[in-house]
């Protein structure tokens, strides 16, 4: 049988009845936006918008085993943000695919904390410090949205940092024109401001530190196989209890912001205030300096590190991110 039949598509030549077979095929195995999905691949497909891709009637043999080849994929699970090259975050798009998390919506009001507080402060003063910055959308959206920026971007994972390389290389004119800066730093989030590390000369200059850390608890595996397959385990698992990564995060931010100086943490929906010690801001709360931190600081053992705790939720009413200041030394 030819392709000119089309065995695959039962013989559909509109861009509507490929679209139509694609949704029903993404909603038999489960993906969660059938219709959303099938529109972008399909748009992607055709190398069009999806504001577009009507334009395109009718669809030619070529163009729909492309589509075929995309549709199969994400058949069998794979992100649909792997098959475009990129992930939409506010006002910009990062590319990703294996080895980099995939930035998600609920992350955009992270960042819409962290760049109030950095935009308060006057030009010259305006440094922020991005923990597990992985495809550096966080970063890269603080320094484009809030002019005059110096922003931090750390990264663990040698195949993560490599994508956040490559983003800010993407918007590395944008910048400039904002009159930002956002560098790369290849290191642990949890020592990056230890003596001799490549922040330990801010120690008491930052303004925000910001991070969506590896915070699910080692034993729970996400059930989405887009997740659980795809996503790469060091930006997922923070421990036996989710919060190892949290607690290095809090140690370094303790270390780098000035006093006042805001740290913005992620979280799952239940590591909130409801969660006491085990979520992020009971362990905000409890966080104190014990011998390495009173002395670097120049406070009293078990003074407490952070103040003004507090919690948000995301669009869904969920907690999602804990919020706390640096307490004056």
């Amino acid at each position: 049988m030819a392709w000119s039949e089309d065995h695959t598509f039962g013989g559909r030549t509109t861009v509507r009845d490929v679209l139509f077979d694609a949704e029903h095929r993404l909603a038999a195995v489960g993906v969660p936006s059938p219709s959303a999905d099938a529109a972008q691949l399909v748009a992607h497909a055709l190398d069009t918008t999806r504001g577009r891709m009507f334009l395109q009637d009718p669809v030619t043999d070529e163009q729909k085993v492309r589509i075929e080849q995309l549709l199969t994929r994400r058949l069998s699970r794979v992100p649909l943000q792997h098959l475009l090259g990129t992930a939409a975050f506010r006002r910009i798009e990062v590319a990703v695919g294996p080895g980099v998390f995939i930035p998600r919506p609920e992350t955009e009001l992270v960042a819409e904390a962290a760049m109030r507080v950095l935009a308060e402060q006057p030009v010259g003063q305006r440094i922020g410090v991005d923990l597990c910055a992985g495809s550096g959308a966080i970063a890269i959206s603080l320094g484009t949205e809030v002019p005059g920026s110096r922003v931090q971007a750390v990264e663990l994972s040698d195949e993560a940092v490599e994508w956040t390389r490559r983003n800010v290389a993407t918007y590395e004119s944008l910048l400039v024109e904002r009159g930002s800066r956002v560098e790369v730093v290849h290191h642990d989030a949890a020592t990056v401001a230890d003596p001799g590390a490549p922040l330990a000369r801010l120690a008491g200059q930052v303004a925000v530190v910001v991070s969506n850390p590896p915070y699910i608890p080692a034993q729970m595996i996400p059930r989405e196989p887009e997740v659980r397959d795809h996503e790469p385990r060091l930006a997922l698992y923070g421990g036996d209890d989710g919060l190892d990564v949290v607690r290095g995060v809090l140690h370094t931010a303790a270390i780098l912001l000035r006093p006042g100086g805001l740290v913005v943490i992620e979280h799952a929906d239940v590591q909130g205030p409801a969660a006491g010690a085990a979520g992020v801001p009971g362990l905000t709360k409890l966080a104190v300096a014990d011998a390495v931190l009173a002395d670097r600081l120049g406070v009293p053992i078990g003074s407490p590190l952070f103040t003004d705790v507090t919690d948000r939720i995301d669009l869904n009413g969920l907690p999602r991110f804990t919020l706390a200041r640096r307490a004056a030394s």
